[in-house]
């Protein structure tokens, strides 16, 4: 998987380290932080992941400043599965994304919005 790649990549790891490892992996092949996104179904969990790997904890149609929309790990899986669906994912895919989630495991996703 290269930066020149559409579709968005998306990677389910166990825990913060390896999302740090596979963040550092996807920058050697081109990608920079502005197109590397983690998310975990905590929000504080999502937030240190991120600071820890140098990337941005939400997904890139959230404007910066929005808040409550970070909430939606907590509160909407519906809405979770959504924005999942939205960077190129399909809706399996997506659904199959926040389940692993809600099981403590850490989404990277890889995106390189269309121009």
């Amino acid at each position: 998987m290269d930066a020149s790649d559409t579709k968005a990549y998306a990677k389910i790891v166990e825990n913060g380290t390896e999302a740090v490892e596979t963040i550092r992996e996807l920058r050697i092949t081109g990608y920079t932080g502005d197109q590397l996104f983690v998310l975990a179904y905590d929000e504080k969990k999502t937030e240190l992941t991120a600071e820890a790997a140098g990337v941005r904890p939400v997904f890139p149609e959230i404007a910066e400043g929005e808040t409550a929309d970070l909430h939606i790990f907590r509160s909407d899986a519906e809405e979770l599965r959504k924005r999942i669906a939205d960077m190129g994912f399909s809706e399996a895919e997506a659904a199959y994304y926040e389940e692993q989630l809600e099981l403590g495991k850490v989404l990277v996703v890889a995106w390189t919005p269309a121009l």
